[in-house]
């Protein structure tokens, strides 16, 4: 075991020192090499050194290097280093985070991950919270915890009697709502149809005066980082009027509410901790490995009421038990990243990630336009629209630059237009990524502009 772990880990890290100088997509070659994992299941056992020899020298090369500095696709973060190592040492240990008795060491982290992220963030400081595996779960959970508040106001124990006759729930959300929500309405059994939507202006943000008619059986759906402009709901507005109403107010922040985190960035956030419920991811601007996500009730009774059970053979104490807050039992000790990542940052090293990305996401903007392309978004955080023309033309480029392999950013439609998103979310980027990467776009536009028919 001992020499297993200690080749694995020099593997590991000649691939992540390779990832400055290799294309960012996988090549051809990397991809078709793919099928000499395609047999048939061994008869007898093989050397676990064989067996990792065999996932390095196939799989490395046909990984997305997003845990470089040049990938600026959907809204990935990379690792820090300290949650790369974290999570070895942390599956070495191969604790199940569920319950104390399994985990004290587990238990104890999240307890002190919680409350330094409540702190960054500007949160309340005695929530319930859960850790999750991404803010999809982290949504669900909240909006189970908003869905047994609202109802038992009703008198209706949804847990119990389900949803069958239940009084209803207006939902309301923005009309860019992120999918993630929608996902999640779904599986609480509220629907992704069902839903009241709220007009948006030109940057995607909700507006506070086309709000329907609130009431105390109402759940708002409010966002903080667009995941196309970055732009934020204004909470300031909108969450005094749906509390005077007695709505139930839950945040997807899966990525923007790190901005709190930024001085220079935290007014963007402003009004958001009034909120009921917010849903957080870590695997992205926090550049803890995947899988991490974080659910916060300002009530925690409300996510324990949702989340937990009891069975006799489970061994039950009387401090926080981490499967009462979650919807699995038996889970990864997720508490562990997300606490190396804080441990190793501190309050201003996680400040200056957020503002450093930041202004890398500014640099390519301003880039960009000046080379004559339209920016389509305010760049407020680290998100960047840029249309480089009609769509065909658009396409042509983002497709020419992930082919190019010296940076990859993705595709979307904003608003009817198609746009490259680019959204710098590592911690590994540098000013050199930048311009290395900037300069591969415009350079990638100009062919493609050059060959374009007239």
């Amino acid at each position: 075991m001992e020499n297993l772990l200690r080749t694995t880990a020099e593997r590991a890290a000649r691939y992540l020192a390779g990832l400055k100088n290799r294309g960012v997509a996988p090549t051809p070659e990397a991809l078709a090499n793919l099928r000499r994992l395609d047999e048939a299941l061994p008869e007898h056992p093989t050397d676990p050194a064989a067996v990792i020899a065999l996932l390095d020298e196939i799989g490395s090369p046909a990984t997305m290097a997003s845990a470089g500095g040049r990938f600026f696709g959907f809204v990935v973060g990379g690792s820090l280093p300290a949650t790369v190592a974290a999570s070895h040492l942390a599956a070495a240990w191969d604790q199940n985070a569920g319950i104390v008795v399994l985990s004290p060491i587990a238990a104890r982290l999240e307890e002190v991950a919680m409350r330094w992220l409540l702190d960054v963030l500007g949160l309340p400081p005695a929530p319930g919270v859960g850790f999750v595996t991404c803010a999809t779960q982290a949504n669900f959970a909240g909006l189970a915890a908003a869905r047994h508040a609202l109802l038992q106001r009703r008198g209706w124990n949804v847990e119990t009697q389900g949803l069958f006759g239940a009084p209803p729930i207006t939902v309301v959300v923005g009309e860019e709502v992120h999918v993630s929500v929608l996902k999640a309405l779904m599986l609480v059994g509220l629907g992704r149809e069902r839903v009241i939507r709220v007009p948006v202006d030109g940057q995607g943000r909700m507006r506070a005066d086309a709000l329907p008619l609130l009431d105390d059986n109402t759940l708002v759906c409010l966002q903080a980082g667009n995941v196309n402009t970055g732009a934020f709901d204004p909470a300031d507005k909108i969450i005094p009027h749906a509390k005077a109403a007695g709505a139930w107010v839950h945040v997807d922040g899966a990525f923007g509410l790190w901005a709190a985190a930024a001085p220079a960035r935290a007014h963007l956030t402003k009004g958001f901790a009034a909120a009921d419920s917010w849903a957080i991811d870590a695997h992205k601007w926090l550049n803890v490995p995947y899988d991490s996500g974080m659910v916060v009730v300002r009530d925690p009774r409300h996510l324990h009421a949702a989340m937990a059970v009891n069975a006799p053979y489970l061994v039950i104490g009387e401090s926080r038990e981490p499967e009462h807050y979650t919807p699995e039992f038996s889970r990864r000790a997720r508490g562990i990243g997300v606490w190396a990542a804080l441990r190793s940052l501190g309050r201003r090293g996680l400040a200056d990630l957020i503002e450093r990305t930041c202004r890398h996401a500014t640099r390519f903007a301003e880039g960009l336009r000046a080379a004559g392309y339209e920016i389509l978004n305010d760049v407020v955080i680290n998100q960047v629209l840029v249309s480089f023309g009609d769509a065909e033309l658009t396409r042509r480029v983002i497709a020419g630059l992930q082919a190019d392999g010296t940076c990859w950013a993705g595709a979307t439609v904003w608003q009817g237009r198609s746009a490259m998103r680019i959204s710098v979310s590592s911690w590994a980027t540098t000013e050199d990524d930048v311009e290395r990467s900037l300069e591969a776009m415009l350079r990638v536009a100009s062919d493609v502009e050059a060959t374009a028919p007239r």
